[in-house]
This record gives structure tokens, sequence and C-alpha cells, in this order.
């Protein structure tokens, strides 16, 4: 194994503070250099991609005075896939008088993420979410109100209180619409010079700092750079390397790959979420799947039938003839256990034969006591929408037929080292939201997406960037490092277009994707891993010789687009597996078959693992960076639901 990659020196967060863990923060926007409004205004920051992260960073600055590039490859701001996230947004307002704090909420996270988190970062998060919901408010969010006016909550996985805010089954598109309006407001200003239909194929590196990004127009097909005296990558996660996945098509790693390949390290990129409810693979027509949101664990009730092999209809099964599984193994959260607990369930239930639908890749998500209890007008009012879109996709009407689920890929906890003050390993490279692997750990907790995105768009890195910026201006950016830069860029889209093989950039990626479902999905191997890491090696030589991609770079080319990103993502599939087969342990979504307890739960090594796997980018083999992980307030120990 140890052929695959050599291991190189520590690392360490030189940025995080010391002292109590409450007061880090506070210290370290204290310590922290600050630019004052005269001198912002000489500044510029680029910003790539526009959803929670990218949308909220980019109206920020620009609203504290420094000039911004925004860009995104979608065809409008508000388009960027935090528009699809649906359940809720965590904060630690304890409005429901239910024993939350920002200490309660950290620890979740921290437990949540089984361990492999950084104390520090979590903290800051959980501290931050209080804002958040004061700016949403004041932005015109429309959160879900209780009777008497105030702000109403809901439970998600992996905790025994109620904090999670919600706009119905829409809460990421409203929360977007709230920053794309104070992105907006500032394009309008002249603060913000807006590129849509860019995308992101290389980072400018000159004199050891992060300068500016080459893009193509993805209308006319024009490579170009753009400069700044920093940059910022929005550009969320990698989940799309499946294929079949929760993310919209669009969805790639190349922005973060790219700058990887320039010297930012990755970090955990083993790390990947499955959603325990989704709607199931129906046939081989598919490009996506279809992400139903966890809030509806908190009514739905999660059951298979007792007997496998039973293909009656699910109301013809008596409840004694049913196993509530979740309920059944984790009494003290039943179906609100966190989301790699519970998807491994429904994989292990559909294993013995229990499985309901077509190939028994499915279970039951029933409302009949929620609606029993409370009232169908009620369960509408919550979850109504949500309700809709199932039943447009299958056919059947959830009121009256329990859902269908079952597990897929859906949020990476993966992405580019950062420091405290998400800056990567590339100076003036700063990395926020999803891109980044800070803060969930090995498992990211429902609902807390939306809080790290907009955690770090409004609040973490206006204030840290400042510290990096204080020392520019920088000056011209050397013309050598951008030519060189460009020439890569001119140089992979030739070769791309030149092979003229028999095959689709589609038809390569869905291939790809069933190979890292088999072995790098749910329950992974060594020897699957190796497996893979060999059938990846020899469909990326396929792919460089068969690929076929029609048309010209000097137009809207969508098969070129595909092949680029697929191009990526293969490169980000070896390491992966590479990632997932050193790291011998299981520990939140990523899932060892030889290291489980007794009772099939995940056993983490903490005596060799309890680190963070920073890779780096080597035209040979990657180069592994430890950083270890330090617990003083929330002490590592089995994580149990039960």
């Amino acid at each position: 194994m140890t052929e695959l990659y050599v291991e190189g020196d520590p690392i360490r967060d030189t940025k995080a503070p010391d002292g109590p863990i409450a007061e880090r923060w506070d210290k370290r926007r204290f310590g922290a250099k600050l630019v004052n409004p005269a001198n912002k205004r000489k500044l510029t920051v680029i910003v790539v991609g526009t959803g929670l992260a990218g949308g909220s960073a980019a109206a920020t600055l620009a609203e504290l005075g420094y000039q911004v590039k925004s860009f995104c490859y979608q065809d409008s701001p508000r388009r960027a896939h935090s528009i699809a996230a649906q359940g809720g947004i965590n904060a630690a307002k304890n409005y429901r008088g239910d024993g939350d704090s920002i200490h309660r909420l950290f620890y979740d996270t921290v437990k949540g993420g089984d361990f492999r988190s950084r104390e520090s970062n979590v903290h800051r998060l959980a501290q931050v979410s209080v804002e958040i919901i004061d700016q949403c408010v004041a932005q015109g969010v429309p959160f879900a109100r209780e009777y008497g006016g105030l702000l109403d909550t809901r439970s998600f996985g992996g905790a025994q209180v109620s904090r999670t805010f919600y706009a119905r089954g829409q809460t990421g598109q409203q929360l977007l619409l709230g920053a794309y309006q104070a992105l907006a407001r500032q394009i309008h200003a002249g603060n913000v010079e807006m590129h849509p239909r860019t995308e992101m194929l290389d980072l400018i590196v000159a004199d050891g700092r992060a300068r500016g990004i080459v893009t193509r127009d993805l209308v006319s097909g024009e490579v170009k750079s753009y400069f700044a005296d920093a940059v910022v990558l929005a550009s969320g996660g990698y989940g799309n390397v499946f294929f079949l996945s929760t993310n919209a098509k669009g969805c790639n790693v190349t922005a973060t790959w790219r700058a990887h390949r320039r010297g930012a390290l990755f970090a955990n990129p083993c790390y990947t979420q499955i959603h325990p409810t989704c709607i199931p693979v129906s046939g081989d027509h598919q490009s996506k799947l279809t992400l139903m949101s966890e809030s509806l664990r908190n009514d739905g009730r999660v059951w298979v039938p007792k007997k496998a092999g039973d293909t009656r209809k699910p109301y013809d099964i008596p409840v004694e003839e049913r196993d509530y599984y979740l309920e059944r193994i984790y009494p003290s959260f039943g179906n609100l256990v966190p989301r790699d607990i519970a998807s491994r369930a429904a994989k292990n239930v559909c294993d013995e034969g229990r499985g309901v639908g077509p190939g028994g890749l499915g279970v039951y998500l029933d409302f009949k006591d929620a609606i029993d209890r409370l009232g169908r007008d009620a369960v509408e009012a919550k979850y109504g929408n949500l309700f809709e879109m199932y039943e447009r996709i299958t056919g059947e009407d959830p009121y009256t037929t329990p859902m269908r689920i079952y597990p897929a890929v859906h949020y990476t906890m993966g992405g580019l080292w950062v420091d405290y003050d998400l800056q990567s390993t590339i100076p003036g490279l700063f990395v926020i939201g999803e891109a980044n692997f800070s803060d969930h750990g090995a498992n990211r907790l429902g609902a807390s997406a939306l809080m790290q995105g907009l955690a770090d768009g409004y609040f973490v890195l206006p204030n840290t960037i400042g510290d990096y910026l204080a020392a520019g201006p920088f000056g011209e950016v050397d013309s050598a490092a951008v030519a060189e830069a460009e020439e890569a860029v001119r140089t992979k889209v030739e070769r791309l277009l030149s092979i003229n093989g028999d095959r689709t950039p589609d038809s390569f990626h869905r291939e790809l994707g069933q190979i890292m479902w088999d072995y790098c999905g749910m329950e992974r191997t060594e020897e699957g891993l190796l497996k893979a890491i060999g059938m990846i090696r020899d469909l990326r030589d396929e792919f460089w010789k068969r690929v076929k991609v029609p048309g010209e770079n000097e137009e809207l080319n969508q098969a070129l687009e595909k092949a680029g990103r697929i191009a990526d993502f293969f490169e980000l599939a070896e390491l992966m597996c590479i990632d997932a087969l050193h790291r011998s342990e299981s520990c939140g979504g990523h899932f060892r078959a030889e290291s489980q307890t007794e009772d099939g739960e995940a056993k983490r090594d903490d005596e060799n693992f309890s680190y963070v796997a920073a890779w780096e980018f080597s035209e040979d083999k990657p180069v592994l960076h430890k950083e270890d992980l330090v617990f003083e307030y929330v002490k590592p120990s089995q994580r149990s639901y039960k």
C-alpha cells in the first residue's frame, strides 16, 4: 500500500489561537491586522462561486470596501447549487428552551463528525451561528414562525434538541436569495464585477502568492485571465465524482483540483457523505438523484418488513410485522440518528433481503402516524412542497403511501486544507464553504452545510482576509506566470478536442461513478480499493485515447466542459481511493469493513489516525502531510446514539 504514496513533513495550523476555547475567535479577530477603509478601495479580491459561501462573501467584502470580481459558471448567481438545499440551518439560539447552547452545538458537531474535526473551528462555527439567523432575518428571509410570531425550529439528525431554522422545504433557496440580493446591491453599486457563464480552469500563482485565475467563457470559448490581490474559492464539493449524486449536474471539482495541482493541499478526500433519504435509483436513464430533506425524519418513521422477500403493499403489512429498525437499534435518537449511521443501517437491512421496491434497494419513510397525530393540514404546512416533488417524480402520493428512500452520495467533508483564517497552503488563496475541509470532520450533521457556508462568507472570511491583505496591494502580476497558466489551459483544451475518439464524456463519467460507488462508497475494503485504483487508472488511460469531444473551443461546447471536468474527476477519484486505503480505521462517512465493532458500528483507531490527511499533488506519487488533532473539550469516545 505504501508504494501508492509517500509521507512528507507534518503540517500545523499556525493561525489557531490558544487559551479558553470560548475566547479564541475574539482573540484571533483582535490579533489580526486591519485594513483601513481608504486602503480597501485599492485592493481587489476574486471570489469563485456564488452559492451561500461565495455569494455572502462577495457581498460582504464589497460592503467593506474591497473591489470584488465574482465568477460563476451558471447563467445567474442565484442558480448556484445552494438553492437546492431543503431542510434547514442550525443555530444555537435555544428559542425552544430545550437545553441547547453554543457549547452543545459545538459538542454535537464534533461528536457527529466522529472526532475528526478541529475543536477551534467547530466552536467558532457554533458561536457565529447565532449571528447568522439575525443577519438573514434582517435580509427578509421568510423563516417559518410559530403561532405567536417567534421563529420556529425543528429537529435534525445527531441532536436531541430542536435547533434547525427552516423555510418550509426551501431553506437553501430562501437563504440564497438573501445573499443574492446583498450581492446584487453591490453589483449595482459598482463594487462587484460579475462574470456569469465563466469557468475557472487554473489558478495563477506568482511570486509564491495566488494572484488570479484563468477562465474560459462558456459561451464564446475565450480563455482569459483576471488578477487580484487574493483569490477566494467557494466552488462547492466533489460528490459528482460518483456520477449519480444529489448534486446538480454542473457541480464539479475543477476549481479546487486545479488549485491543488498548483500547490494547495487537499485534505481528507475520502470523507464523503451518503445521505439516507434520497429517492432510489430507477434505471440507467438517470443522470442525478433527488434528495428528500432530512427534515422528513422528524415526523416520518423508517421501516422495512421483518421478513425477507415480503412483497406485499406497505399498508397490507401489519404493524407487528414491520421492523422500525432505527427506533429498535437506536432508542435514544430513533429516526434522528446522524446520516452516516442511518445510511449504513438502510444498506444492512437491504443486504438482508428486506429492502422494498424495485431491486429491493429501498426502505419506507412513513407519515401515517404523523398525519393521524397532527392532521394532514399540519403535515402539509411543514413538508407540502417536498411531498409534491416526490409525487411528481415517482407518481405515488406520500400522504397515502409511504415514501421509498435509499442512501445516495450527497456532501463531501473533504476539501482543500485551510488554516484557522481559511487560507490554504498557497498564500493569498482562501477557501470557504464545502470547498474546504475545515468544520465537519468525517461526517456532517444535517443543516450544518448552510450554517458553515454563511458563517464563512458573512462573518469569518471578512474578518480574517484583512490580516493577509494588510500587506497589499501586491503590484503587477508576473507575466511569465500568467502566460504559463494560460498555456496550460489551452494545451488541455486542444488535447481534449484532438482525440476524436468513439466514446462520450458522459459514458466515461458513468463508468467511473460506478467504480467509485462499488468500491469507495458506503463500505470500503482494502481489496476493493486496490481493485478500484487499478480500474480507475485503466479507465483514465482509455479516456485520453477514446473520448470524443465534438465542436470547437470558440463556441458554446458543453461536451468540452464535461470532458475537462471528468479529466479532473479521474485524478481526484484515485486520490480518494488512496486516502481511503491508507486510513484503515472506520470513522463517520468512511466505513472500512475491516474496522467495525461487534454490532457493526464504525470502529475508530484514535491512536493511529487522529489526524487530518492533507495531500500534496505530485505527478509521481501524492505526498501525505499529517495534521494532528488535539481534543481538550470533547474527549473522543465510542460514538453512540443508542
